[in-house]
């Protein structure tokens, strides 16, 4: 059985956003496109591609323009793999707290280059930057990376970096 809510904002009061994780191999080694945050939420961590929703846009649209603004590289919505949902509660900063939409992406036209949001790096699959990443990356991201699926909710401690507590919710839909 799966645990009530926290108090606080419910869950599809929470603002959108989306991450997307763009997966190749090369040189028969399994890699992800992770950023290097300039500015903002993260800023100095390891994060994947994504943002904030714009007027009207679907998960996929946000997304995909996302995709383009910090790395310069194009999808197509249909090449985005769902993989799930992850909520981020900070019941010390509320409006830090977020619904995130988690797409796996192996299809894109281009060549990664540097935003002023982010810096892209390639990383191994097996060898992830986990302690320049957000607490809860090592709880998920590995098992996301290799074709799992994920539906966590996050609540951070008052130092708004580590996590306090984790629990898993019911599948999620757009």
């Amino acid at each position: 059985m799966i645990p009530p809510a926290l108090p606080g904002p419910s869950r599809d009061d929470l603002p959108r956003v989306t991450v997307a994780y763009l997966c190749r191999t090369s040189e028969g080694r399994r890699q992800v496109l992770l950023g290097r945050k300039k500015r903002g939420l993260g800023e100095g961590l390891f994060v994947g591609l994504g943002g904030k929703f714009e007027a009207g846009e679907t998960e996929r649209l946000a997304s995909v323009r996302e995709i383009e603004e910090e790395s310069g590289l194009r999808v197509d919505p249909a090449d985005l793999d769902r993989r799930g949902d992850l909520f981020y509660l900070f019941p010390d900063r509320e409006a830090w707290s977020q619904r995130s939409t988690v797409f796996v992406v192996t299809r894109w036209e281009g060549e990664a280059s540097p935003s002023d949001e982010l810096d892209p790096v390639w990383f191994d699959i097996d060898d992830l930057p986990l302690d320049e990443m957000w607490d809860d990356a090592r709880q998920w991201l590995p098992g996301v990376l290799v074709g799992g699926q994920v539906s966590r909710e996050f609540v951070f401690a008052s130092d708004l970096s580590t996590v306090a507590s984790e629990r898993p919710v019911g599948p999620v839909g757009p």
